[in-house]
């Protein structure tokens, strides 16, 4: 399963890395905005928005980059690595 997490926390860009090889799942992490986003992205099977620590234009860029795909949409105000989990959880 490929996982796209965008938003969080730039220190905790390794462990949320971990976290996902942990559930067998390949992961790319943005944590600020990038020239390209939408390119970058691909076809993942699972978007992670973490909306509180991501800009509105970056969360926009993430979502039309996946319209018309199949892939899953998980939202979460909270960064942690328990709110990650949980997600994964529920959805790898």
């Amino acid at each position: 399963m490929s996982v796209v997490i965008v938003g969080g926390n730039e220190c905790m860009e390794r462990k949320y890395k971990d976290l996902c090889r942990e559930y067998g799942c390949s992961v790319k992490v943005f944590t600020r905005m990038k020239d390209g986003l939408k390119r970058k992205i691909g076809n993942p099977d699972l978007l992670v928005l973490f909306t509180n620590t991501t800009c509105h234009k970056m969360v926009r860029c993430a979502l039309d980059g996946t319209k018309g795909k199949e892939t899953v949409i998980a939202r979460s105000h909270s960064s942690s690595m328990a709110a990650l989990k949980k997600i994964l959880k529920e959805h790898a």
